[in-house]
């Protein structure tokens, strides 16, 4: 049985790029969107890429901003200068 890893984000037009990549980034996301926040979960793990962020963003990102977003996230954290991923391994 798979573990799911989760990420809840803000729903702000800071955040919206970074949960477009995400979805575009990670097939099989499953998104719920509340008015405020958006949840996304994933069976495994979760990756945010910098480079599909910047392509959204249309400038540079550093992966470090996702934490001004963040309300809440389950699973393991590995972050570099490229990514952000989740998961329980």
């Amino acid at each position: 049985m798979p573990r799911i890893v989760s990420i809840t984000l803000q729903n702000t037009d800071d955040a919206r790029p970074i949960i477009a990549a995400i979805t575009a980034d990670n097939p099989g996301a499953r998104i719920n969107a509340m008015p405020g926040i958006v949840k996304i979960d994933r069976d495994d793990s979760l990756t945010v890429r910098r480079a599909s962020v910047e392509d959204r963003l249309g400038r540079v990102w550093d992966p470090q901003e996702i934490h001004l977003s963040i309300v809440s996230m389950a699973g393991n954290l590995d972050e570099d200068d490229d990514y952000f991923n989740l998961s329980w391994s």
